[in-house]
């Protein structure tokens, strides 16, 4: 009986220790689901029937086939896969080639039902003939504009070396990447080929629409393999290393090719829409811009000068502003309109389409809404009216209300922004008037006032600032007065020029390439773009003006010199302009100037771009579960073994 008691008091004792001391959420199953075996078995030969059955050791479930399961050679007809209980059942529907290797690559589209963890790049292989093809090409794809990792596009090979393969023939052999922008092409036959990357948009296997995200290069590739080692490491805890294995294994190449993906630009026409969302204004949009803009005629107006016309600087979007404002109050505006538009053969043609474009809000309705506003400011006029307060006796006029884009602590380098929410009719810059404070005394400062380019209704003011020094911006009233007669009201606004101390300057001495035309950019946490330099012929980019803070850096070719990215183009082979990233966080002190050097070509470009400006991230949740084990074991004193991936 004593010794029954003594057992039980220790359990107790156990169970209140292991409460205590005991991380919060327990464990967390990370193990991803084991195949048992399948049939036909995995590598098998002669293969004839077209129905494949694979067994797992638990529950599974399996995540839009249709999307994350590939089957090379690529089946036109889409197979049937299914997940049932701890089975996939696999159905080809087209004829089985002779003497070919079949891989089903499931990626990391199988998961255990209970945690979701991944049975990561998971490929099922069969033959129909005589042997299995063993050979792998692997390497990434990442988006040509901003080295991000491409994730779920198919890459493929071509056996068939001239260009016109992947405008003509489906794909040979195809994979898909994973978060990682990583392929891995399996089953493949010793050769020559070429490497493409596709965002297959109607399933064909081939490249036949220019919204279809592609990589190409002219570079072959001969498959290899060859013995090789690798390192596994036993982890003890979250922090210490227990044991690092050496384990041999056949590494495949060629296994670091790195494709640049873009996206041709959509130069197909064809009208968008048309609106009248407002009554001074008719928008009209298209799928992509002409120097030939559409020819208006007004079937209930005269068209003639009626217009003063706002246009991107693309000119896919174009609007009419109207003059009169007769036309302004007419509900209806019927016209006709005349414009190119690609037709089915890819050509550009001219249409006629008549148009009735009714404004969102009726005239009456405006005019009732206008005297709703003069009866409220009538009753408020005579209450102060009755109080003895000043009351106005006249309606006071709509001014045109201004758009000021200006800070009241400006950095040395920036402009002050003016824009009017309709076009001018007049702009009298003598009554913007811009002081300078020196000592106790206002000067005026001299600056320039110029419409900006390709913008109707925007101007740049451009001040040769003064570091630490105070300045008074005061615009008289009328200065801006638009198409309609309205005005703009008097403004005043003062500015602080920053000292040069809150600033550090960032000289980047580029190496790596022979081009002339690179363009370095300056980014924020983002990735978005803070300031641009372009190189200097020392090889030099600067910028100056640097808020303190933590930054990153990314250059492109500029080839044609226009001053922005540009994508490419399959039929005039042409590959996008060669984007770089500087691999390193910088960090911009005040007072402070850094020199950085910087290889562009030193590392790949899938090892260039900084992880914590990638957004494209692999296996969060399953890091976060393998963490949180870790975290446990170290806690409970015993070993944790975290399984490595093979590279």
């Amino acid at each position: 009986m004593k010794k029954i008691l003594y057992i039980f008091l220790i359990a107790v004792v156990v169970a209140s220790c292991a409460r205590m001391g005991s991380p919060d959420g327990g464990w967390y199953d990370d193990d991803p689901p084991r195949v048992l075996y399948s049939t036909p078995a995995e590598q098998a030969i002669n293969v004839k029937e077209k129905k494949m059955t694979i067994y797992f050791d638990e529950y599974i479930k399996l995540a839009d086939p249709t999307q994350n399961v590939i089957v090379s050679p690529p089946q036109l007809e889409m197979p049937e896969i299914k997940a049932t209980g701890k089975k996939i059942v696999i159905e080809l529907q087209d004829t089985l080639i002779p003497n070919t290797t079949y891989t089903v690559d499931f990626s990391d589209a199988i998961t255990d039902n209970n945690e979701g963890n991944p049975l990561g790049n998971y490929t099922y292989t069969f033959s129909t003939g005589e042997q299995i093809d063993t050979f792998e090409v692997a390497g990434y794809v990442l988006d040509a504009s901003n080295l991000e990792p491409v994730k779920g596009i198919s890459v493929g090979l071509y056996a068939d070396l001239a260009d016109s393969a992947f405008r003509t023939k489906p794909l040979q052999r195809i994979a898909r990447t994973d978060g990682r922008g990583r392929f891995c092409i399996r089953g493949v036959a010793p050769g020559e080929y070429r490497v493409y990357a596709l965002q297959d948009m109607d399933a064909n296997y081939m490249f036949s629409q220019k919204s279809e995200m592609i990589a190409f290069s002219h570079e072959t590739y001969k498959p290899t393999a060859g013995p090789d080692i690798r390192q596994d490491t036993i982890w003890r805890d979250s922090l210490h290393i227990d044991n690092i294995l050496q384990v041999p294994f056949t590494h495949f190449y060629p296994d670091d090719i790195v494709m640049l993906a873009f996206q041709e630009v959509q130069t197909d026409r064809y009208l968008l829409k048309t609106e009248r969302k407002e009554p001074d204004r008719i928008g009209i949009y298209f799928s992509y811009g002409n120097k030939q803009l559409p020819i208006l005629r007004g079937l209930n107006f005269d068209a003639d000068s009626a217009f003063i016309l706002e246009s991107t600087p693309k000119q896919d979007t174009l609007t009419y502003w109207l003059r009169d404002t007769l036309l302004v109050n007419k509900d209806t505006l019927e016209l006709s309109m005349e414009y190119l538009m690609t037709d089915t053969l890819g050509q550009l043609v001219t249409q006629l389409d008549t148009l009735e474009l009714v404004a969102k809000t009726p005239y009456a309705k405006r005019l009732k809404q206008r005297a709703k506003e003069y009866e409220e400011w009538q009753k408020e006029q005579e209450k102060k009216k009755k109080r003895e307060e000043p009351y106005d006796s006249i309606y006071p006029v709509k001014p045109l209300e201004m758009k000021y884009e200006v800070s009241q602590s400006m950095d040395p380098n920036r402009s002050v922004f003016f824009e009017t929410p309709t076009p001018l009719a007049r702009l009298d810059t003598a009554a913007i008037h811009l002081y300078s404070k020196i000592d106790t005394l206002w000067y005026r400062a001299p600056f320039e006032f110029h419409q900006c380019d390709s913008m109707l209704r925007r101007y740049e003011m451009i001040v040769d600032w003064h570091p630490d020094r105070e300045y008074s911006l005061e615009i008289d009233s009328a200065a801006f007065v638009d198409i309609y007669g309205l005005a703009s009201k008097p403004h005043k606004e003062g500015i602080k020029v920053k000292s040069l101390e809150e600033y550090a300057t960032l000289l980047m001495q580029i190496k790596g390439t022979d081009q002339k035309r690179v363009v370095a950019q300056l980014l924020d946490g983002n990735d978005k773009v803070v300031e641009e330099a372009r190189m200097e012929s020392d090889g030099s980019a600067q910028f100056y003006y640097i808020k303190p803070g933590t930054y990153y850096c990314r250059a492109y070719v500029d080839r044609n010199g226009n001053g922005e990215w540009d994508t490419g183009n399959y039929d005039s082979d042409r590959q996008a302009e060669d984007v770089y990233y500087y691999s390193r966080e910088i960090e911009a002190k005040a007072k402070f100037d850094l020199t950085l050097q910087w290889n562009m070509t030193e590392r790949k470009r899938n090892q260039q771009k900084p992880g914590k400006i990638t957004k494209q991230q692999p296996d969060k949740e399953k890091k976060r579960k393998q963490n949180r084990n870790a975290e446990r074991a170290r806690q409970l004193g015993i070993e944790y073994v975290k399984k490595q991936e093979i590279k």
